[in-house]
């Protein structure tokens, strides 16, 4: 499993990082409305859907609507003016405050797991902020440089998987106080501090040597919430496949489950990580 795991990641990383940086706006945009589409399909099952007609419908229907929204978009260097990434941007913060509040009250709050528009809803709220966010973030300072963006998803992302690392390592050799052991046994306080240590050096290090002129004094302060957030977006998947009964969202990607299993603190991550910068501080000092 282990190496499979590896050989994984060893190709789709560069993959990632080629994307980022060589791929316009609108073809990006695209690869991300892929992605999007197969989280929608994994997605389908937490809804209770496992018929393969309807999955693949849900995952048709999300392509063809971000498409739609993607091909609506007037500029598409320019997203952080578009009112509809904004008011996005908006819904990722309040439906991560709420899942937030859903995981740490978890089994008491699982009564949405009645209702299947309520399950959709949540779907949406995930799927459609994380495209808002991905596709603004990888266009901030486009017109002035085109890699400025790029290199802003490129540190929330190694931010993530640096916090994850971080959290395993500490997790393992000295947790002992669970987070939230009704949703995800293996998470522990002591990893979450492990974590947010190893994504303080990241931030740090980003603030030194990465290629961007002007870099905001507020990024440590985000970084940390946003590291925070993302570690409750893997809870909060944990939270669905666990009420649904499911043990990976699927096995597309060989020795890492699903789509979602491997995103799912991006998609916490990626909008509030957007949102707090466009939204509540002052847009990445630029």
């Amino acid at each position: 499993m282990l190496k499979y795991r590896l050989l994984t990641a060893v190709i789709l990383i560069p993959i990632v990082i080629a994307a980022l940086f060589l791929l316009s706006p609108a073809n990006f945009g695209l690869v991300v409305i892929a992605v999007c589409a197969l989280g929608a399909w994994e997605w389908a099952q937490f809804a209770g859907w496992h018929s393969p007609a309807k999955r693949i419908g849900l995952a048709v229907v999300f392509a063809v609507a971000l498409l739609a929204i993607q091909f609506s978009l007037l500029d598409m260097t320019a997203l952080a003016n578009s009112s509809f990434i904004l008011y996005s941007l908006w819904a990722g913060l309040i439906w991560w405050i709420a899942a937030i509040l859903l995981v740490v009250t978890y089994p008491a709050s699982a009564s949405w797991g009645k209702s299947v528009i309520i399950r959709l809803l949540f779907g949406v709220l995930t799927i459609v902020p994380f495209y808002s966010g991905m596709m603004v973030l990888r266009t901030i300072g486009y017109q002035a440089d085109t890699s400025v963006g790029a290199w802003w998803l490129l540190y929330v992302m190694l931010l993530v998987w640096g916090a994850d690392s971080g959290a395993y390592a500490f997790g393992r050799t000295i947790g002992r106080n669970k987070m939230a052991p009704k949703v995800s046994p293996g998470k522990t306080w002591e990893g979450l501090i492990g974590g947010l240590i190893t994504a303080g050096i990241i931030s740090w290090l980003f603030s030194l040597y990465a290629p961007i002129p002007a870099m905001p004094d507020y990024l440590l302060v985000t970084s940390i919430i946003v590291v925070v957030v993302s570690v409750f977006g893997d809870l909060t998947e944990s939270m669905f496949k666990r009420q649904s009964g499911i043990k990976d969202s699927s096995h597309l990607i060989p020795g890492h489950g699903g789509i979602l299993d491997r995103i799912d603190s991006l998609t916490a991550a990626i909008p509030v990580f957007a949102g707090l910068n466009l939204l509540v501080f002052n847009g990445f000092g630029l």
